[in-house]
């Protein structure tokens, strides 16, 4: 029977509860589960450190590069870079992706140009890039904003598209301007399909700027991991991998954040 809440003479249906939100309720299980099969390999392999550190000896070695400031300064540095490097990507990719979703020809004419570029593997690119930029910070950025870039655009231009046509004619017959259609309709209609771009966009920028410290940098979570190779210290290399890990997850859950509160009417 459904609850109803009196109003004056008559009735009104109750709102419905919200459902809690479980997406990331076996995120703690899962962590626990990994960490017992990672300390069980550990101890049942008879692993020594600089092979397969346990869990215990990595958080040592995290309590002491934390305590020693490295582990901030390299990890502030990626940041950097891969935050800048996914705001030139997300500025880009949106005036992009905007254009191509309003001119077919035009999308069609790049989209061979767009393709070739993303079948080149970063890695690859980047030691010309440091070449050309330098190594420092901007090189870093051009490459994270090259790996964010194409996901960024195409989930724009399918957001665009995916608008009903319907809901366009019906603006367009109020008189609606460019700017009202992009603020009124396009743009809110687009942000599901758009933050799907976003969430990716912010994983891949932690790998971009990763792989340009790796070609060429003195900071950063990619340089602590060669440094830590170079002397054979196979917990720091944990240690980076984990807050490597740790920084994309928490990007990713920001954006998910982000998107709930901003695409409020989204029932799905």
């Amino acid at each position: 029977m459904q609850r109803t809440i009196p109003i004056g003479r008559g009735t009104q249906p109750a709102p419905p509860r919200r459902r809690p939100n479980l997406r990331w309720a076996g995120l703690p299980v899962a962590v626990l589960a990994l960490l017992a099969l990672w300390q069980g390999l550990a101890t049942l392999g008879g692993y020594r450190a600089f092979i397969l550190p346990g869990p215990a000896v990595v958080w040592e070695r995290f309590v002491a590069a934390a305590q020693s400031g490295i582990l901030w300064q390299h990890t502030s540095a990626t940041l950097l870079e891969a935050l800048g490097g996914f705001a030139i990507a997300l500025v880009l990719g949106l005036v992009l992706g905007y254009v191509l979703a309003h001119s077919p020809a035009l999308e069609r004419a790049l989209a061979p140009i767009l393709a070739a570029s993303q079948a080149v593997p970063v890695v690859a690119v980047a030691p010309l890039i440091i070449l050309w930029f330098g190594p420092g910070l901007q090189s870093k950025l051009l490459i994270a904003a090259l790996i964010t870039f194409l996901p960024i655009l195409l989930s724009t231009v399918v957001a665009l598209r995916g608008i009903p046509r319907e809901l366009r004619e019906m603006a367009l017959i109020s008189g609606a301007s460019r700017r009202q259609m992009l603020r009124y309709v396009e743009a809110p209609l687009s942000l599901p399909v758009l933050f799907g771009g976003v969430r990716t966009g912010l994983a891949l920028a932690t790998t971009g700027a990763v792989v340009g410290e790796f070609v060429a940098g003195r900071e950063g979570l990619g340089a602590m991991i060669n440094i830590a190779r170079g002397l054979f210290d196979t917990p720091l290399i944990f240690v980076a991998l984990i807050v490597l890990a740790a920084i994309t997850l928490g990007l990713y859950m920001l954006a998910t954040a982000l998107e709930r509160l901003l695409v409020r009417w989204d029932t799905n």
